[in-house]
């Protein structure tokens, strides 16, 4: 499937808008590439990020905007620097130069065309790093389909098993539905996960999953789906960090609070009572807002600070 700009139907809004023509749709991306900072990053899944970090390229604008978005600032688009599909490519290669693990592409979505671009134009003068596609699992199968070959691990969250609780703190109907035939869609492509003689994933899904305070039962749900329909081929995330910010908790109060340890660990025993074997899980003061990125636009022109997050 071509993937065009002029008509964008690159996520499920499915706006349709020519972005190619300075119009907007509900992501808010244009027709540049728009990117809030490069570095390499340590608090990714330890199979992605090896001894130096993973090589994160934190894109700005989401299909999603989450109410508890630690980006905050970056998915509504307020922070980043536009660059080409030309400056895109020197990006990748230069976190190749700098010895990252991984190449992470994170919220990616809305740019995958130019996206592609900049890895063809990359491979051409030998870029070989694993790509991962680190994205909010609210995604068209056509489009993941057009990643076939060029993204080596997917990385999507899968947030929310009811539907209710997608539009109120997603605004993403049909988000579970969306979300699981991405899935499978990039565990199609993948296949079963692989990992390298260093411990580093070359091929293969993770799924993550943030656990939200009074809705460990939703997250028991999602398991139970993970588990029947893919079983130990992919690898699951079960993250605690939930960091209530201003923005959410004003307008949603139930959500003032950081997740229990009960919570968690009763989503932890679910995982190891339906035979997990694949699980990351968090242990602990991971909820603190020292590991929200400072998105200064760091290494996006070139010449910049690189820094390890």
């Amino acid at each position: 499937m071509a993937l065009s700009l002029k008509k964008c139907t690159l996520c499920p809004r499915e706006c349709g808008v020519d972005r190619t023509a300075g119009q907007r749709g509900y992501c808010g991306a244009g027709e540049l590439v728009k990117i809030a900072l490069v570095s390499l990053h340590q608090w990714e899944e330890p199979c992605l990020t090896g001894k130096n970090g993973a090589g994160t390229v934190f894109f700005s604008h989401c299909t999603m905007k989450c109410a508890f978005c630690q980006n905050y600032d970056v998915s509504r688009g307020a922070c980043g620097i536009e660059v080409t599909s030309e400056r895109l490519s020197e990006i990748f290669m230069e976190q190749q130069s700098r010895g990252a693990a991984s190449l992470d592409l994170v919220t990616p979505t809305h740019y995958v065309p130019q996206i592609i671009a900049a890895l063809d134009a990359a491979r051409s003068r030998g870029f070989s790093l694993p790509v991962v596609f680190n994205c909010g699992g609210y995604e068209n199968v056509e489009t993941i389909e057009a990643l076939r070959g060029y993204v080596d691990v997917f990385l999507p969250d899968l947030k929310y098993f009811d539907d209710e609780l997608a539009r109120k703190y997603s605004n993403a109907p049909g988000y579970f539905a969306r979300a699981t035939a991405a899935i499978e869609k990039m565990a199609e492509l993948t296949g079963p996960f692989q990992m390298n003689e260093n411990g580093l994933m070359t091929r293969g899904v993770i799924v993550r999953h943030l656990v939200l305070p009074g809705q460990y039962r939703d997250s028991l749900k999602i398991l139970d789906w993970l588990h029947e329909r893919l079983g130990n081929t992919v690898y699951v995330s079960l993250m605690n960090q939930f960091t209530p910010i201003p923005q959410c908790t004003a307008r949603f109060p139930e959500l003032r609070r950081r997740l229990t340890t009960m919570e968690y660990q009763k989503v932890l025993a679910h995982a190891e009572k339906l035979g997990m074997e694949n699980c990351f899980v968090q242990s602990g003061g991971t909820a603190m807002e020292k590991y929200i990125p400072v998105f200064d636009g760091s290494g996006v022109c070139g010449g910049g600070h690189y820094g390890i997050m």
